[in-house]
This record gives structure tokens, C-alpha cells and sequence, in this order.
């Protein structure tokens, strides 16, 4: 960053700080809005990015004791009632750099010449002002850069919880995934991302987490559903039938008489642990594939036991309305 680059900028007015502002209020600034325009919240948004590189630069300069006393020292002879860009009233800006570096003066006015063997040019002068050679100033902390990578769970650990180890850049990064995490959601890691420079605080690490599908159980919010086949005559009589848990053990769950396939039967507490979730547990009613002969009998029986019911009155009424 050149001293021109801190005549044209007020730090305090990106921050939204004033001048007199203490670090912490300067730091709770800083964070409230680095939050706000990170490009992981405002992807496609050349300006949020755009602003979220000038709140870094100004919490850079401003967050630095003695950066921040040479910007305002700068600012204050740039800008003072003192200095005025010349004509009458006072001397110029340049006039005063003059005075200060021993400039060649001409028709009132202080030329600077960026030429070889001429008179340092002007953020030469600054630099060498405030004891930086080569022109420019010393970069301030820069915040260590957000990383991200994925994890692949289980379904099972992805339900219960997991601690994972990580290789990022070389580290070993050990993560804690909550219970009930999702495929595809993203855990954020406060200062495991890369670390900052000179002193400054480190970057996040974004996690995307993966889930393996269960062959048996799925995740639904804190819920946990499950497909349980029931016999024709269990779903007809209604009965009693075990129904696997995640926890290895099994519940026993009572199918009410006339239960048709597809009706979802909740059983109380057996979700994702450590939450109030419950184990919703979805009928599905057997056709049998192949009958014997005693079976079929049955079958046939049972059609004219019950020819009176028109099992599709009800849809095709409805699909004339």
C-alpha cells in the first residue's frame, strides 16, 4: 500500500468508525462486517468482494497502533485547515512537503520529479517520512484465508456424531461433526483455516460433509424414517411386529386392523439421539409373489367375501369433478 493510497482512503468511513474510535470498537466493526460481505455469503458479488477487500485493508491500518498513528498524522497534514491546495490563505500542500524535504521551488509551487537523478518522488517521501525505504508502507496484518474440503461419513456417524481428522495444507486438522449433520451441509471451523500474517488472526475452514446412504434408515430433520413390509393379513387383522432401531436393538410396534400401505406409524423418542426425534416408520404392504394352491383358494374366497366394495369409487368420482 503507498502513502497515496492512504490520502485517498478513510479507513474510519469504510469501517463506519470514528476517529476516536478505541481497537474494540474498531475490531467489532471489523468483524460485523467482514461477516457480512465474505464472498462465501455473497457468491457472484463483485462487490461485496470488492468491499470486503477494503474493510480488511482498512482493519489492517487501523488496527495497528503505529500504522494507524502515521495514517492519521498523514491524513491530519493532508487535510488539516493548515494545508490547502494552494493560492491565497496559506501555503499549499505541496509547499509544506517542500519545506519539510528541501524541494525545489518554483513560481511558489514544489516540484517533484520521479525522473532518474531528480528529486524523490512523492510516496518516496512519504516512505521515507514515516522510516520505510523503498516508497511504499509497511504491509499491516492480513487475516489468514478461509479454506475448504469435504468429509465423508457413514450414515450411522453422521447420525450419532463423529470426530474426524483432516489433511489441510500439510496440518491435521481434527473436526467435531454434530449429530444429525446432512449430506451436502457445510461445517464451519473458526481459525482452522490458513494462518494470517504478522500477527493476525487465522482464516475458517468450510467443510462440506458427505453422508453414505443407510440400507435401511434415512434422516429427516431430527427424525429417523424406515420402510417395514407387513403381510397382508398383519395389515388386514392388524398385529403386532418388531421394527428394527438404529441402535441396534428393535421396538415393537402395533399395526392397526385395516392399516393400508403407505400410512406412516410414529414411534415415540427412537430419532436421532440426543434429540426429541422420533422413529417414523412407514407401512408397506406385501403382495405375495406366487400362491399355492391352498393359498390361491383363500385369495379367491376372500374376493367373494367381499364383492360388494368397489375399491376405486371413491377415484373415479373424484376425477369427474
Amino acid at each position: 500500500m503507498t502513502g497515496q493510497d492512504w490520502l485517498e482512503k478513510d479507513f474510519y468511513s469504510v469501517l463506519g468508525v470514528p476517529k476516536d474510535a478505541d481497537a474494540a470498537t474498531i475490531k467489532k466493526a471489523y468483524r460485523k462486517l467482514a461477516r457480512q460481505m465474505h464472498p462465501d455469503h455473497n457468491p457472484g458479488d463483485a462487490k461485496a468482494e470488492a468491499r470486503f477487500k477494503d474493510v480488511g485493508e482498512a482493519y489492517a491500518v487501523l488496527s495497528d497502533t503505529e500504522q494507524r498513528g502515521q495514517y492519521d498524522q498523514l491524513r491530519a497534514m493532508a487535510g488539516g485547515p493548515r494545508f490547502t491546495s494552494g493560492g491565497r490563505g496559506g501555503a499549499g500542500f505541496e509547499d509544506v512537503f517542500g519545506g519539510m524535504f528541501g524541494g525545489q521551488q518554483g513560481g511558489g509551487r514544489v516540484r517533484y520529479s520521479n525522473a532518474p537523478g531528480g528529486t524523490a518522488g512523492f510516496e518516496d517521501l512519504l516512505g521515507g517520512l514515516f522510516g520505510n525505504a523503498g516508497g511504499g508502507f509497511a504491509p499491516g496484518p492480513q487475516q489468514g484465508a478461509d479454506l475448504a474440503t469435504s468429509a465423508t461419513l457413514p450414515f450411522r456417524q453422521a447420525v450419532e456424531g463423529s470426530t474426524v481428522s483432516l489433511v489441510v495444507e500439510g496440518r491435521t486438522v481434527n473436526a467435531r461433526i454434530p449429530a444429525g449433520v446432512r449430506d451436502g451441509q457445510k461445517i464451519r471451523l473458526r481459525g482452522k483455516g490458513r494462518p494470517g500474517e504478522r500477527g493476525a488472526p487465522a482464516g475458517d475452514l468450510v467443510i462440506t460433509v458427505r453422508v453414505t446412504p443407510h440400507p435401511v434408515f434415512s434422516l429427516d430433520g431430527d427424525n429417523l424414517r424406515i420402510t417395514v413390509p407387513v403381510a397382508f393379513d398383519e395389515a388386514a387383522l392388524g398385529a403386532t411386529i418388531e421394527v428394527p432401531t438404529l441402535d441396534g436393538s428393535s421396538v415393537r410396534v402395533r399395526v392397526p386392523e385395516g392399516t393400508p400401505s403407505g400410512r406412516v406409524l410414529r414411534v415415540k423418542g427412537k430419532g436421532v439421539p440426543g434429540t426429541k426425534g422420533d422413529l417414523l416408520t412407514t407401512v408397506q404392504v406385501v403382495v405375495p409373489q406366487r400362491l399355492n394352491a391352498a393359498a390361491r383358494e383363500a385369495v379367491q374366497a376372500f374376493g367373494i367375501a367381499t364383492s360388494g366394495e368397489d375399491v376405486r369409487a371413491d377415484l373415479l368420482a373424484a376425477a369427474k369433478k
